[in-house]
């Protein structure tokens, strides 16, 4: 706490902000409440290992799985970082699983939380669709062909299923468009919607406090 205090002073926000690292805890707390953090702690870590990745990784039909070849032979640490991109990618949904269990029964998602419960089921879907986007990057057999099967169940959806397939193939095929339009999804669109409404999500939190245990 001395090192917050000093950093808030400096920047002139100890009176303003203080609340973000002093607040009350209800009674019967337990570790299942930590997992929601756990989630959040994940997300950095895959945010900052996706940026060590993408200075590396090359999105094309030519170039793509080459360059994830390189960083795992050539990269200096570059297996590690993608070995602890993949698992703490895997922490965040395991993580946000088990949170969202805690929030159902402990009925945290009453009024007038009702809304925080909303933003964060869409938290988690954004989350899948950012995993999802994910595994087409190394552009192997095993990534192309799930991304096949998954964009088909997509397309199949009734009246927008077309559309939506177009949208986000690209084409009707799973071409080198599609690798590049599901990179952009995974390093731009997603984290920041991700961010945005983790803001929102903190932010309701901080207003209405943690929901006491049953």
């Amino acid at each position: 706490m001395k090192l917050i205090d000093w950093f808030l002073d400096r920047f002139r926000l100890k009176s303003a902000h203080r609340g973000i690292f002093e607040r009350d805890i209800p009674e019967g707390i337990n570790y299942f409440y930590c997992f929601g953090g756990i989630a959040f702690t994940a997300f950095l870590i895959c945010l900052l290992s996706g940026l060590f990745l993408s200075f590396y990784y090359t999105p094309s039909e030519k170039e793509a799985y080459l360059s994830i070849q390189k960083i795992h032979e050539e990269v200096y640490l570059g297996k590690l970082m993608r070995g602890i991109h993949k698992w703490s990618a895997n922490l965040l949904i395991v993580s946000l699983i088990i949170h969202s269990i805690r929030v159902f029964i402990t009925r945290s998602y009453r009024p007038p939380r009702e809304l925080n419960w909303i933003v964060g089921v869409t938290i988690f879907v954004i989350v899948m669709f950012e995993g999802f986007t994910g595994y087409l990057l190394p552009w192997d057999q095993k990534a192309y062909w799930a991304t096949v099967v998954g964009t088909n169940i997509i397309g199949s959806i009734p009246i927008l299923g077309e559309t939506l397939l177009l949208i986000v193939r690209g084409g009707y095929e799973v071409t080198g468009i599609t690798l590049s339009r599901f990179y952009s999804f995974h390093v731009l669109w997603f984290p920041l919607i991700i961010v945005i409404l983790l803001w929102a999500h903190f932010h309701m939190i901080k207003k209405l406090g943690i929901s006491k245990p049953l």
